[in-house]
């Protein structure tokens, strides 16, 4: 295992596309990080996290462009989300996805969850890198862990590579189901759905 201190953008890219595995601190909590297309280190990551392989993994991207790139159909809810003060930020997006047009480690999905993380460290990661499978940092149905030390002392096996940092307010992202209308709150995290009724129409529960 590598332990580096946040800012060694170099080592997380090297350690990404070599199908690795890596602990790094997010705008919310800490997560785990692997490329969608090495399907080694995905399988590593089920593993670590004793996650049922039928529990698809979120996704999160840089930008505008990289959505595109997953093949999401931008409906007017999607794309009113994308708009709104919330992204980037802690709210994740679930999404139809065109079959026809999305890549090939996505294929046989209807849809996917993604987000756009306000993290100026993981966004310059994931322009690099493009699109990432991203994970909260702990066991399957266990809370998140506050510390690195924690996380490491919760998983099964070490991450390849550890990076240590703040995270951004230790809550886990809300999570809209935009495939429905209206759209669903799957999950209430860091943005509260107060706010996020002022900018879509939402159902709870």
């Amino acid at each position: 295992m590598k332990r580096k201190n946040i800012g060694r953008l170099s080592d997380v890219v090297a350690c990404l596309h070599s199908g690795g595995i890596v602990l790094l601190p997010t705008d919310t909590v800490f997560g785990l990080a692997v490329l969608p297309t090495e399907t080694l280190g995905v399988d590593r990551l089920y593993a670590l996290k004793a996650r049922p392989r039928a529990k698809a993994l979120p996704i999160m991207v840089a930008n505008a462009n990289q959505v595109s790139e997953l093949g999401v159909i931008i409906s007017p809810a999607i794309e009113k989300v994308l708009r709104s003060p919330f992204v980037p930020g802690a709210l994740t997006i679930v999404a139809p996805i065109d079959r026809s047009n999305c890549p090939d480690w996505l294929k046989g999905r209807d849809e996917v969850a993604f987000r756009i993380p306000n993290s100026q460290f993981l966004l310059a990661v994931l322009t690099e890198v493009g699109p990432l499978l991203v994970t909260s940092a702990n066991l399957a149905g266990a809370t998140t862990p506050k510390t690195v030390q924690a996380v490491l002392e919760q998983l099964t096996e070490v991450p390849d590579l550890v990076v240590d940092g703040e995270t951004g307010n230790d809550v886990a992202s809300t999570l809209v189901n935009c495939s429905h209308t209206p759209a669903m709150i799957e999950r209430i995290g860091a943005v509260a759905v107060e706010d996020l009724s002022k900018w879509l129409v939402v159902k709870h529960g």
